[in-house]
């Protein structure tokens, strides 16, 4: 009985201390709910910049080479693939202003490809689904594919099934989100002024002439009009 008792002490003086732990992470758990994730970014950046700071002035102190000694960790796909993507940034950079709207368009256009998510699971099950049940026929060139009969999936130009596929609700929502956002854009501009003649090269210049446009316009509309119709003329 004094062993019995003495284990169940025992055990009860666990429970109390997983308790008092469980307690404690709760409290943290919540705490870091609490926090705002910006900060949290914030103080990451801020520390890493100074461990960034520290290694190069330690380096330098050393009479070592920092990027040479930073490259040792590196592996060399990794270091490709980091020069990519600071090529990539340098591209974007230089790509950010207007230049014509054949260019503003092929931006846009790669953008929303960036912003595309298909759904591969489901057109692949489809896909598979069709070559398990479609009918097998040889092309001219002699390759076997796989054509479903209804026409559903490997359509033709003779087919019709189209006109009763229905798009699920995902998909109409990407679509009405990616209209409503078309429009805030062209909203934005239009409020911005920039559907009108292109008369500046960067953002600073489209300030200036705004600045130069509501001191001077008052005195210059005759002289511009004048050069209009002599154009049109």
């Amino acid at each position: 009985a004094k062993e019995r008792a003495e284990k169940f002490k025992a055990l009860r003086a666990k429970a109390k201390t997983s308790a008092e732990q469980n307690r404690k992470e709760v409290y943290a758990e919540r705490r870091r709910q609490q926090a705002d994730p910006n900060e949290d970014n914030k103080l990451a950046r801020k520390s890493a910049r100074a461990e960034y700071k520290l290694a190069k002035t330690e380096a330098a102190e050393d009479g070592e080479d920092f990027e040479r000694k930073r490259a040792w960790d590196w592996t060399i796909e990794e270091a490709e693939r980091w020069d990519k993507k600071q090529d990539k940034k340098e591209k974007h950079r230089n790509d950010v202003a207007f230049q014509d709207y054949d260019q503003l368009a092929r931006k846009i256009y790669k953008r929303q490809m960036r912003e595309l998510k298909p759904d591969m699971d489901g057109y692949n099950k489809e896909k598979e689904k069709i070559l398990m049940d479609g009918e097998i026929v040889e092309t001219e060139d002699g390759e076997l594919v796989a054509i479903d009969r209804d026409g559903k999936f490997f359509a033709t130009a003779d087919s019709l099934s189209f006109v009763d596929s229905k798009p699920d609700k995902k998909a109409v929502d990407r679509l009405v989100q990616d209209l409503r956002k078309a429009e805030e854009v062209r909203n934005k501009r239009k409020r911005n002024g920039d559907e009108d003649d292109v008369t500046y090269i960067n953002d600073k210049n489209k300030r200036f002439n705004k600045k130069l446009s509501r001191f001077y316009d008052g005195y210059t509309q005759e002289i511009r009009d004048s050069f209009e119709r002599g154009t049109m003329i």
